[in-house]
């Protein structure tokens, strides 16, 4: 009697890049944990600081487009590698800048720029490997998870780097960040592979489930020496372009970009700052909001999968995505006007929390759309997150410095408003190959 061996390859993988994703966030966020004692050491204010942030921000989205490109030319697997290895490296060159150099922050928002743009690959990376080996049933929990790591590198950070911070200083917190991304970039390059077929360990039971459950037939070529690659010429441009709905995600991921920044830029000195918070407190109360995006990260997925499986589309990735955004607007009002520091905390984190209830929505829906070419279509739609998100991390204080902190969160609850208003407007059961 034959033995059907079965593997489950896939959600390792999934799990993999929810570890990169971690990773990511910690090497993006890191610099506003170490914003005080960077300031004091280069003289720099607030201001100074948001550039610092927008930098990144900039590079990362300038990016997106030709991120996409590659990992649909050359796959998630080269690529993702090289991108970990990059921002490892960027991340390294912020702790050798010595404390005299003249014109700091030039070199700073140098540096800044450069990890943005090396990390403008892991999504684009990322949701190619969601097109290539992911079931349409379990597209929603497998971002989810992969956005997760969001909040979990982000949640995890301020503690872990506090306490570096506190005991070795904040360059070895910097060479901390950088070491476990180059070791996280080793692993996925050694267990990953672009397509399923490709991966020694898939069985031919969890090949035969992948196929079953994509939307299109992948494209491949093979290239002398290496074997089975995705197909630059795949990309559908002309379709993606003519879809009315790309511009409805950009303008509500936009949006999204720019509150979830207002909590990766601004929160901890908040806390610190405005609600009186001191370092150690203010980075317990920082992991609240993070923690609240890892979960509902993962809630956000099963839940869009399971309204899928039941209602379609439209209610499993739309409606869900309008609801958890018109849900954060009202935390967000809420939570800045109370006048208890720790409930304020407490009541904003859960805006964090809504929010990203309707973030693997923004990337499920992206490979329901445009298939083959979700990288692309996805880098178009994250191109438009990280540009909010520049816009926050300078505006933000901004707002704060002449109409205070009530008015800049009302200003992101108005975004949130507006990204629900977008989805609306999205159609992802009408594919581009369909």
């Amino acid at each position: 009697m034959a033995v059907v061996r079965r593997t489950r390859v896939r959600y390792f993988l999934g799990f993999w890049l929810f570890i990169l994703s971690a990773v990511a966030f910690l090497d993006r966020t890191n610099i506003s944990i170490a914003g005080l004692n960077i300031s004091r050491e280069y003289g720099l204010n607030n201001q100074s600081l948001g550039w610092i942030f927008s930098a990144f921000l900039i590079g990362y989205a300038g990016f997106q487009l030709p991120a996409g490109i590659l990992a649909a030319r050359f796959g998630p697997r080269r690529v993702l590698t090289l991108g970990v290895f990059w921002w490892g490296l960027a991340t390294a060159l912020t702790t050798v800048l010595p404390t005299k150099i003249p014109h700091a922050i030039l070199v700073l928002i140098a540096v800044r720029f450069l990890l943005g743009a090396g990390e403008a690959v892991i999504y684009p990376a990322a949701n190619q490997f969601v097109a290539n080996w992911i079931p349409q049933q379990e597209r929603g929990f497998i971002n989810g998870l992969i956005f997760a790591g969001v909040g979990a590198g982000s949640g995890l950070t301020p503690p872990l780097l506090t306490w570096i911070i506190l005991s070795q200083g904040w360059r070895a917190a910097f060479w901390f960040s950088a070491a476990v991304g180059c070791f996280a970039g080793a692993v996925w390059w050694i267990f990953s592979r672009d397509t399923p077929e490709e991966h020694p360990g898939v069985s031919r039971s969890e090949l035969k489930e992948i196929r079953a459950g994509l939307t299109f037939e992948p494209v491949e070529r093979t290239v002398a020496g290496i074997g089975a690659r995705p197909d630059s010429k795949g990309i559908a441009w002309k379709a993606i372009f003519a879809r009315k709905d790309l511009a409805a995600l950009m303008a509500g991921y936009f949006s999204f970009g720019y509150i979830a920044w207002v909590f990766f830029s601004w929160f901890f000195l908040y806390l610190a700052q405005v609600r009186g918070f001191d370092l150690k407190l203010s980075a317990r109360y920082t992991m609240l909001p993070f923690l609240c995006m890892t979960i509902f990260s993962l809630v956000g997925g099963s839940l869009s999968d399971r309204l899928t499986r039941l209602h379609g589309l439209r209610v499993g990735r739309c409606y869900l995505a309008a609801v958890s955004l018109f849900f954060t607007a009202i935390f967000l009002v809420v939570g800045s006007q109370v006048r208890s520091p720790q409930l304020a905390g407490v009541i904003l984190a859960g805006g964090a929390g809504a929010l990203y209830l309707s973030q693997s929505t923004f990337w499920s829906v992206s490979v329901d759309i445009a298939g083959r070419s979700s990288g692309v279509f996805s880098s178009l739609v994250n191109m438009a997150g990280q540009l909010g998100g520049a816009l926050t991390a300078s505006l933000t204080p901004w707002i704060a410095k002449h109409f205070g902190w009530t008015t800049s969160f009302a200003v992101a609850a108005s975004m949130a408003l507006v990204g629900a208003a977008c989805w609306l407007v999205v159609h992802p059961e009408r594919a581009l190959e369909s």
